[in-house]
């Protein structure tokens, strides 16, 4: 069949708009913890379990997916993932208790787990290789827009009609993005196979190793305060509904506007002295956060700073992997995606047990010393200048 001669210049929108629905299905339960401890009648740390969980199957079924389906063509790939992830919304929004509800997530994160990577990658198919850092951090873009809209829709939906009809709004929208990506993406499109040789190529390479690890301490960092964010608000400062809701949007725009400004430096810049500057605002936002805690104003300032490094330091992430090992793309993005699930699996665990003790102030310092180490790492990963060759 002949493509669509608009099908090329909208189709970094449709994958970035899959990754949209992609965020939406992980980040949800941050955004109505209340709503959906009142609702299965289990406590608040609890239902954070359903973020930690269902980020343990994603950690475990990024790689594992990756291999499994690596020879099948990416557009049945993509959208049958896309059709499973709208399909297990809907059901959410029926589910009758917590049990049945947790068993829904992690089948359908199980397969979700797939779509980042995989749209990463056939990014690097679909355009020249001096717009591939760009295209790859525009298709970012979805993960931040879940942050900036997605996240204060649910909690505003949540607390007016309850968690059953946000799950029905991510469902809704799964299918619409379903067809724009059945539309959009070219058929035909095949990545380089993973194999057992590309695990143990990528396991000798000490540069991808330290970038993963960076990317794992990233989001550890954020996730320890991240899951929590609307009940930490709620108990530190008194913030209501909608003053939670303002502040997940501020944190998700700073998240768009940060992956539109790397978006445009990258290819000048460079994805390391882009990355660093993303981490060191990341830092410097949870540290706000930890300073600030009990003052909304000062909490909503360091969000802010915060959401500048949120989606951005992921997306340095992807294209510098890209970048080391081009022929290992396909395996490197899939590991990258999965410790950034560790990393979201770790974070709320610890944040977990700080909360269901009290020390809510902790969380803040805790987030602190994850991305310092972070940070650190980057450091450590800086490109050795080329020397010149002896004549």
């Amino acid at each position: 069949m002949e493509k669509s001669p608009f099908a090329g210049r909208f189709t970094p929108t449709a994958l970035m708009l899959g990754n949209l629905v992609t965020g939406c299905s992980v980040l949800a339960p941050a955004g109505m913890l209340p709503e959906l401890a009142t609702g299965l009648d289990v406590s608040i740390d609890a239902a954070g379990l359903l973020i930690t969980f269902g980020a343990i199957i994603l950690c475990i079924g990024s790689p594992l997916t990756a291999w499994l389906t690596s020879r099948i063509e990416r557009r049945t790939l993509l959208t049958t993932t896309l059709a499973v992830l709208a399909f297990g919304n809907l059901a959410s929004a029926f589910a009758p208790d917590y049990a049945s509800l947790l068993v829904i997530r992690l089948v359908m994160l199980a397969v979700g787990a797939l779509y980042t990577p995989q749209a990463a990658g056939t990014a690097a198919l679909i355009v020249p290789v001096e717009r591939r850092g760009s295209t790859i951090a525009y298709i970012f873009l979805g993960w931040s827009l879940a942050a900036a809209v997605g996240l204060p829709l649910i909690t505003f939906i949540a607390s007016r009609y309850g968690w059953r009809a946000a799950y029905g709004e991510i469902g809704v929208l799964g299918c619409v993005s379903f067809v724009l990506l059945l539309l959009r993406l070219p058929a035909g499109l095949k990545g380089t196979p993973v194999d057992l040789k590309t695990w143990s190529a990528v396991s000798r390479s000490r540069t991808i190793l330290l970038l993963l690890a960076i990317t794992m301490l990233q989001m550890s960092g954020q996730f320890v305060v991240f899951t929590f964010m609307g009940p930490l608000l709620k108990r530190l400062t008194g913030a209501g509904p909608d003053a939670i809701g303002m502040v997940f949007a501020l944190y998700g725009l700073c998240g768009f506007l940060g992956v539109v400004i790397a978006t445009r430096i990258v290819d000048t810049s460079g994805p390391y002295r882009t990355s660093l500057l993303f981490t060191c605002l990341l830092l410097a936002g949870i540290t706000g956060w930890a300073l600030g805690a009990g003052t909304l104003v000062l909490m909503a300032g360091a969000v802010a700073i915060w959401g500048l490094g949120f989606a951005s330091t992921n997306s340095m992430q992807q294209v510098r992997l890209v970048a080391a090992a081009p022929q290992l793309a396909s395996a490197t993005v899939a590991l990258n995606t999965s410790v950034l699930y560790v990393g979201q699996a770790v974070g709320s665990a610890v944040g977990g047990l700080l909360f269901a003790r009290e020390l809510l102030h902790a969380l803040g310092f805790v987030a602190v010393g994850f991305v310092v180490l972070a940070l650190i790492l980057v450091v450590l990963t800086r490109p050795r200048p080329a020397t010149a060759a002896p004549a």
